[in-house]
């Protein structure tokens, strides 16, 4: 019985990737872009349910349907999907749009726009719910610069919070660059929509522009890459991430089994992803990766797909998944000399801080890969440099009134700019715990509790005795 994830994307960053994603899926599962099966290996088709509704008629093959929902302000990404190449595939009510655009507006996101579409939105979420055995949770795709992706996205997850708590909640989200900026209220956007990830987000794995572009144009050699170039990268990674419900191996993870491993205290949940090989097509020919490359590839700068240095903060915890014909002792061993050797870049009060999941299916066109989510410290760097853009804008109160005016309190930007600030605290905090610190206070507690246990029992024995001299 299939784990069934549902897959909701919103807003043009959002449907975009979503698209890359869906390709590549079909491609693994041996399904063509109408749905239906042309592959020859029965482990495509074995668990294609995690992602995927069979429908079956009479007189013809099998048809196999996205579990997904696009979601849109404007319905020019969405007209997109439909009119090309995928437009067979995904059933035509899953398209949920709007007609005004939330025109880079978290607000108009959350509380105008939006909130009209919710209603549909969390109905067809329903329907789908419906047709599953056992859903395991839902992968939101967003960006957190916008408006649909920024406001609609976080109000979903609230919704999705309230009306499902007890299953798991993934997002994709892709964060402001450091040097590309796409529009000029981005750090208002992505600090509204952080704060809403913090309380509502099981695991959220956080991508940005600037990273996928290093990646594209250093590694894999693509002069000028466009979109659909960095959202094969981030495909890549979420195909990785679903690699062990979807297919069998001799270490299987899940979503639930990689929170549970991954996530120490539940605000400290943001992930950096990364993914190896990356390499320049027109020298596959002359690469031979084993798993130990692997392993170091994964936790180099130049595999992640957020831009924050590594090294500057120290992992509590990582997940590795691999793919291809590989040991499990291989892959344990590698990833522990890696630990050995690096043993400063990872917290000591974390014994066994790195998963590692194995999957016996390589993806199309390789022989092996590995995914790693890596919960790093390091990660403060992003929301540092949000809250850095945010505060100097919010100081003046910039374009506040376009917020103001879809209903919004501007205390909302100050109690979101302290949840921030607060994590970041905590990040800090972990990063610069011992475990000799954690004992000492521990020996301390135990000397006073047994000094208070003492001074309570003399109390006991002095007072009879004053009441002896008081006859």
């Amino acid at each position: 019985m299939p784990r069934e994830i549902i897959n909701v994307q919103a807003g043009q960053a959002g449907n975009q990737v979503g698209e890359s994603f869906w390709r590549m899926v079909l491609a693994e599962h041996g399904l063509d872009s109408e749905g239906h099966y042309v592959g020859d290996d029965p482990l495509q088709i074995a668990r294609v349910g995690v992602f995927f509704t069979e429908v079956s008629h009479s007189g013809t093959a099998n048809k196999y349907v996205p579990r997904s929902v696009q979601i849109d302000l404007e319905d020019g990404v969405c007209e997109r999907i439909r009119s090309g190449p995928l437009g067979g595939l995904f059933r035509p009510d899953t398209f949920v749009t709007g007609n005004s655009g939330a025109g880079n507006n978290w607000a108009k996101g959350f509380y105008t726009e939006g909130a009209e579409l919710m209603e549909n939105i969390l109905e067809l979420v329903r329907k789908q719910t419906e047709d599953t055995d056992a859903l395991q949770g839902f992968q939101v795709l967003h960006s957190l610069g916008g408006g649909t992706g920024a406001g609609l996205g976080s109000l979903m997850l609230s919704k999705f919070r309230e009306e499902y708590p007890d299953r798991m909640l993934s997002t994709y989200s892709i964060l402001p660059s450091p040097k590309v900026s796409e529009t000029v209220v981005e750090p208002y956007n992505a600090l509204l929509s952080l704060n809403q990830l913090v309380e509502n987000s099981d695991l959220t794995l956080c991508i940005d522009n600037e990273a996928l572009y290093e990646v594209t144009q250093r590694t894999l050699k693509v002069n000028q890459p466009s979109f659909d170039d960095l959202n094969n990268v981030v495909a890549q990674v979420m195909c990785g991430v679903s690699t062990s419900l979807r297919f069998p191996g001799q270490l299987n993870g899940d979503l639930r089994k990689l929170a549970m491993n991954l996530i120490p205290f539940p605000r400290l949940h943001f992930l950096m992803p990364s993914y190896a090989p990356f390499y320049n097509p027109n020298s596959k020919a002359y690469v031979r990766w084993s798993v130990k490359d692997l392993t170091t590839a994964l936790f180099e700068r130049a595999n992640l797909l957020v831009a924050c240095d590594p090294r500057y903060g120290r992992y509590l915890t990582a997940a590795t998944i691999f793919r291809g014909t590989v040991a499990s002792q291989e892959a344990e061993q590698a990833v522990q000399d890696l630990q050995r050797k690096n043993s400063s870049q990872f917290v000591e009060w974390v014994p066994d801080n790195v998963s590692v999941s194995l999957c016996s299916v390589p993806p199309v066109g390789q022989q092996q890969s590995a995914t790693c989510l890596g919960n790093s410290t390091a990660v403060q760097e992003l929301f540092k440099r949000n809250h850095t853009q945010f505060a100097a804008m919010y100081k003046r109160r910039a374009f506040l009134h376009w917020y103001t005016g879809e209903g919004m309190d501007s205390m909302e930007f100050s109690e979101a700019e302290s949840n921030v600030q607060d994590l970041i605290a905590e990040y800090q905090q972990y990063q610069e715990a011992t475990v000799d610190e954690e004992e000492d206070v521990e020996y301390e507690q135990q000397d006073i509790a047994v000094e208070y246990e003492q001074s309570a029992e003399e109390a006991e024995y002095d007072e009879p005795v004053e009441e002896e001299f008081q006859q």
